[in-house]
């Protein structure tokens, strides 16, 4: 596990979370995703050391096949990483000397698989399920999961008690397949939308996220290259979130594009309830 720098992935304390990657890679074809930018990058020779990659179709490696050296030689196509899937429970194991502090210790909020999509394109099952089990063992934990595909979600509802379940939405165009053919269909403690990045208009009513039982929204801009979203896609989520009575986490990357220069956040987007004019609005759900 990795200290994180996303601002939304907190401990339970307010505190700055970590990130957990026992899968890594993703088919869903972003083309703005950073993870991928990574992994061609820095992190390459790491991942091609690694050939146990995703094969659910039990044909790459069939002989005949002209699949095999394509997958093993994309650094981003998904990959199991088997001896992370203990680290969560080996780490907080090496805080203490007796496994009871698996139940005591300082609870941490970690967001599982940044470089990848738990519940993905192309992702087995088996892996999926081997991930979620692993937060048995540590209850005091809090476990972000977030994804692309909302559709997949329902395979493995109900979710344990300690993980908060997100899907992503770009636009209008993804919102009905989030709320209605994803999480609208699974039990969850926390269920929430991230807007990020937010490329257009979304459309979204409070009535939506009342009757799909969301709790918690997150807005954020594209970066690399630096795309912010206008200010009245970002001012019409925050109005439908108030009008439902549930909390809006504005990322940093936001301010340039509502903030005018040397100017202030609007009322609605400025934290401490629209007190503070040198932040913007960042709530969790309680």
């Amino acid at each position: 596990m990795n200290r994180t720098k996303i601002e939304w992935v907190k401990n339970p304390d307010g505190s700055q979370g970590y990130t957990w990657n026992p899968i890594t890679g993703c088919l869903n074809g972003c083309p703005y995703c950073y993870a991928r930018k990574l992994a061609n990058g820095r992190l390459r020779e790491r991942y091609l050391a690694n050939s146990n990659v995703a094969d659910i179709s039990n044909r790459l490696r069939d002989p005949n096949s002209s699949l095999w050296d394509k997958v093993i030689t994309d650094p981003f196509y998904p990959r199991l990483w088997p001896e992370r899937l203990k680290e969560p429970v080996n780490k907080i194991r090496r805080w203490g000397r007796q496994s009871q502090v698996l139940h005591t210790q300082e609870p941490k909020g970690i967001f599982v698989c940044d470089m990848s999509d738990l519940f993905g394109i192309g992702i087995p099952e088996e892996w999926t399920k081997r991930v979620l089990d692993r937060f048995q063992y540590c209850p005091q934990h809090r476990f972000y999961l977030l994804t692309k595909q909302p559709q997949n979600l329902i395979k493995f509802s109900p979710f344990p008690e300690n993980c908060w379940v997100g899907v992503t939405v770009t636009s209008f165009e993804y919102l009905g397949r989030a709320l209605y053919i994803g999480l609208s269909r699974i039990e969850a403690k926390i269920k929430f939308i991230s807007f990020e990045p937010l490329l257009g208009e979304s459309q979204l009513k409070a009535v939506d996220l009342i009757d799909c039982g969301i709790n918690w929204l997150i807005i954020g801009a594209q970066t690399k290259p630096y795309k912010p979203p206008q200010i009245e896609w970002v001012e019409e989520i925050v109005e439908a979130a108030d009008r439902a009575g549930i909390p809006v986490f504005l990322k940093n990357n936001l301010w340039r594009g509502l903030v005018p220069k040397h100017g202030i956040p609007p009322v609605w987007a400025r934290g401490r309830n629209g007190q503070d004019a040198d932040c913007l609005r960042q709530e969790l759900p309680k």
